[in-house]
């Protein structure tokens, strides 16, 4: 069996936090989780983030249990609508969240220093890769590249990707646009935005500065959030 029967070091911080958790909301704030227990959860907001370790969602909201529900993916993709019989764990994720939740928001929250976006520009720039999932994940933000990039295969093409290694913020924020058209390919989703009883949001995070950039719904714009 591959267990350990000694707790790492990280292993045991993890539980001396589980053990705080616990005295915080169950032993302090015990309504509060009865609460959620007994009644379930009624989340208002769906946020696709990056698995990436240091941008944890509800960490950097602030938010308290039940408030948020979480998909969380290498370089916060959401796949286009293809209900084909595979396996596709985000999908399912929004379509709990819009069709059994009922959320009134959808977030895609991208950051910068995002390694599965440097991993697409270095596809794009012709370097090779012998993993087996990554770089079909990341493909899905391919149409992110093409406005800054000339056609793949081609000399231009990866003399242009290698010049975005310098800036990738450029490509984490357009992949970022390219979830939320993407969220647009699943009908439910599709249906209660054009009701108005769902919006969608597109978020990057400087990791750097600490400060959220949000998309302009009138110029499609990332602009900094006061």
């Amino acid at each position: 069996m591959p267990f350990s029967s000694k707790p790492s070091e990280p292993i045991r911080q993890l539980l001396a936090g589980i053990k705080a958790f616990r005295a915080r909301y169950y032993e302090r704030r015990s309504d509060n989780m009865r609460q959620l227990v007994t009644e379930g959860q009624h989340p208002e907001v769906l946020l696709i983030g990056c698995s990436d370790s240091r941008v944890d969602p509800a960490l950097l909201t602030m938010a308290e249990p039940g408030e948020l529900f979480v998909v969380r993916n290498v370089a916060n993709l959401v796949p286009p609508y293809q209900p084909d019989g595979a396996y596709h764990g985000t999908s399912a994720a929004i379509e709990y969240a819009v069709k059994s939740l009922n959320v009134s928001e959808i977030i895609v929250l991208g950051h910068a220093q995002c390694g599965g976006i440097k991993g697409l520009i270095r596809l794009r720039a012709g370097q090779v890769s012998d993993d087996d999932f990554i770089s079909p994940w990341v493909s899905i933000a391919g149409s992110a590249l093409d406005p800054y990039v000339g056609p793949e295969g081609t000399e231009k093409g990866r003399a242009d990707a290698e010049k975005l290694q310098q800036t990738p913020e450029i490509i984490e924020r357009a992949a970022v646009r390219a979830s939320v058209d993407n969220l647009m390919t699943f009908p439910f989703v599709r249906e209660r935005v054009e009701a108005g009883t769902l919006n969608i949001h597109g978020w990057w995070f400087d990791l750097g500065l600490g400060e959220m950039w949000a998309i302009n719904p009138a110029t499609s714009l990332f602009q900094p959030v006061d």
